[in-house]
């Protein structure tokens, strides 16, 4: 079966190295996204406050 499968893609023009890019770029696209949670809080409450001062 694996044979006439083989036989099949090389007349259809798919070959080894093409299946291959496909499952890479599978891989990169189907990655998990970022964790968009910690962007549900305003900018201006995630960053640090900046203390300005007279230097002693």
């Amino acid at each position: 079966m694996n044979r006439i499968q083989k036989l099949f893609e090389q007349i259809a023009g798919v070959y080894q190295a093409e299946t291959q890019r496909w499952a890479v770029a599978q891989e990169i696209f189907t990655a998990p996204r970022m964790d968009v949670s910690a962007l549900q809080k305003p900018a201006c409450w995630r960053r640090k406050a900046r203390i300005y001062g007279a230097r002693r």
